[in-house]
């Protein structure tokens, strides 16, 4: 896996902020743009997906980043259920539910592959190289 220096990078970020764009462009038209409620819990959700992969990427610490992760899948989990009132109260047609519903689905099942991958790697993060190291050289010594 090549070395990422910004959160920015990572697939599942990208992923997050083009169904964020999606998101925004059908909740500000026709009916779903007057339903303030459902359009501000959606809006916070997929922001959130994002905003927990950015921070948690920023941690600097597998653990933490891990942890993060996990919030963002959830906040992903909520989007999609917001899908659903959407397209149950005829906010939404079939087609572009299926469509943003699989991008959630996209996010998902890429991050619970970090979330695997991060469990399974030796590294701890740039948080902890430091520590590592220094622990090295004391029992070295």
């Amino acid at each position: 896996m090549a070395t990422i220096k910004k959160f920015e990078e990572l697939e599942i970020w990208q992923l997050a902020r083009k169904l964020s764009i999606r998101v925004f462009a059908i909740t500000s038209n026709g009916d779903f743009a007057k339903d303030f409620g459902l359009k501000a819990q959606i809006k916070n959700a997929i922001g959130s997906v994002m905003d927990n992969i950015a921070e948690g990427f920023g941690r600097g610490g597998n653990k933490e980043f891990i942890n993060f992760l996990g919030i963002a899948t959830g906040s992903c989990n909520e989007v999609q259920s917001q899908l659903y009132r959407a397209l149950d109260w005829n906010y939404i047609a079939e087609e572009t539910f299926k469509e943003l519903y699989g991008i959630a689905d996209e996010i998902i099942s890429k991050t619970g592959s970090l979330i695997s991958y991060l469990n399974k790697t030796e590294y701890k993060g740039e948080k902890f190289r430091n520590r590592d190291n220094n622990k090295q050289q004391t029992t070295n010594h």
